[in-house]
């Protein structure tokens, strides 16, 4: 379990989400409707937040009192964050409220994964 409290493996996580958010609109694969259908679009962004909050709630988490509160914080306001940047600044992206909420619910899973599993079992 080292390779999941690595910083490094934390931080490459963040930069490669920060790479996938930021490309303009039309590098991504145009959606069709099955991907339409199940929102595939929010099921990617439930899942890259949950890792996050997973690998750096595991990585950084030195028994400092409301860690997880923070992280949580800090992950809401990065969601936000990345919406305004790409309503402002990147070509053909928008503002998407319900990516924030797939954000935000992904961040949660990632902290109730990390507690019932990984703090659960106390890894060496």
């Amino acid at each position: 379990m080292k390779i999941v409290q690595s910083k490094w493996l934390s931080v490459g996580w963040f930069i490669l989400m920060c790479v996938l958010f930021f490309l303009p609109g039309s590098s991504l694969p145009k959606e069709n409707k099955w991907m339409a259908l199940i929102s595939f679009d929010k099921w990617v962004h439930t899942g890259l937040f949950a890792v996050l909050l997973f690998l750096w709630n595991t990585s950084f988490n030195r028994g400092i009192k409301f860690f997880e509160f923070y992280l949580l914080l800090f992950a809401v306001l990065f969601g936000l964050s990345v919406e305004i940047i790409q309503r402002e600044w990147i070509p053909n992206r928008s503002f998407d409220l319900y990516d924030l909420a797939a954000d935000t619910l992904g961040s949660i899973i990632g902290l109730v994964i990390w507690w019932r599993v990984y703090k659960k079992n106390k890894p060496l």
